[in-house]
């Protein structure tokens, strides 16, 4: 169960530039991949692209080919497609369905479009609410939420889909420290059950705690390519538009005053860990309702 693009290359309509040239990756099962880039270097249209929905839905031309479990997308039905990849948008005014009165039945919209049993479209619903840690939240109507939390159930939206593969769009991007934390969980439990994730995020310390692998987008082209641990600590990453992950800036900084050592930078290390490590419990505001 793979997700492979092969030669891609993408022109939005009437664009007379492309905006990805020559893309070539894949995602195995429960593999993440970070991508990250400057504003406009094409991560969203990455995204757009390996879901199935440029061109399919947003027009403009392709080039190259992308094979879903082995299945070049050009031929799939939508609904087959929505089933096997999810995506979700760093605006969730972009995603939620505006028709579903409670969280609930939000999170229950998309499986139950799918045609799924009430027993499963249940046990699916539940499942992602838990997952993300919005329980709390099911009868409350998604209009009236903070931005974060119309977030959290976005992506749960998505993922009571099951799809076996999920591409992220800056999925934390309005979420606070203790939201980014649950996503960056239920992201580790999801790639443990074997899903396979592409996540788009300027937070390189999400990343870096997630991710395997890692791309650097410039001009629609892959700039830098490889393991997490080797391109996050690239002193290339500035000039490409990339804020490296916060221990990386603070051991420079550091070294560039003299004040470097082994301990110090353990304790760096065990900081940042800390940082992007889920708080546990209720206390979490977005979990209880609170804003986010």
């Amino acid at each position: 169960m793979t997700l492979v693009a092969e030669g891609l290359s993408y022109r939005h309509a009437g664009a007379s530039r492309v905006a990805l040239r020559d893309i070539n990756l894949s995602l195995a099962d429960g593999e993440v991949v970070g991508v990250v880039g400057a504003n406009e270097a094409g991560k969203s249209t990455l995204c757009l692209v390996l879901a199935g929905l440029a061109p399919r839905v947003v027009g403009g031309q392709l080039a190259g080919r992308l094979l879903i479990d082995g299945e070049d997308v050009a031929g799939l039905a939508p609904h087959r497609l929505a089933g096997r990849v999810g995506i979700v948008f760093d605006d969730p005014g972009t995603q939620l369905s505006g028709v579903a009165v409670t969280v609930y039945e939000e999170v229950a919209f998309g499986p139950s479009n799918l045609a799924v049993g009430r027993a499963e479209l249940i046990e699916r619903t539940e499942w992602a609410l838990d997952l993300l840690g919005i329980r709390a939240l099911a009868g409350r109507d998604p209009a009236r939420l903070s931005g974060g939390q119309q977030q959290l159930v976005a992506i749960a939206s998505i993922l009571a889909m099951r799809p076996r593969h999920l591409v992220l769009d800056e999925p934390t991007a309005q979420l606070d420290p203790a939201g980014t934390a649950l996503v960056g969980e239920a992201l580790q439990r999801l790639a443990a059950s074997g899903v396979s994730v592409l996540l788009v995020e300027h937070k390189t310390d999400l990343v870096e705690r997630l991710a395997s692998r890692v791309l650097v987008l410039d001009g629609g082209r892959v700039a830098l390519e490889g393991p997490a641990s080797d391109v996050l600590v690239d002193p290339r990453l500035p000039g490409l538009g990339v804020a490296p992950p916060a221990r990386v800036r603070l051991r420079s900084r550091l070294a560039e005053a003299g004040l470097e050592s082994p301990a110090l930078l353990e304790a760096i290390a065990a900081a940042s860990a800390a940082s992007v490590s889920a708080p546990q419990g209720p206390a979490s505001a977005v979990s209880a309702g609170g804003p986010a």
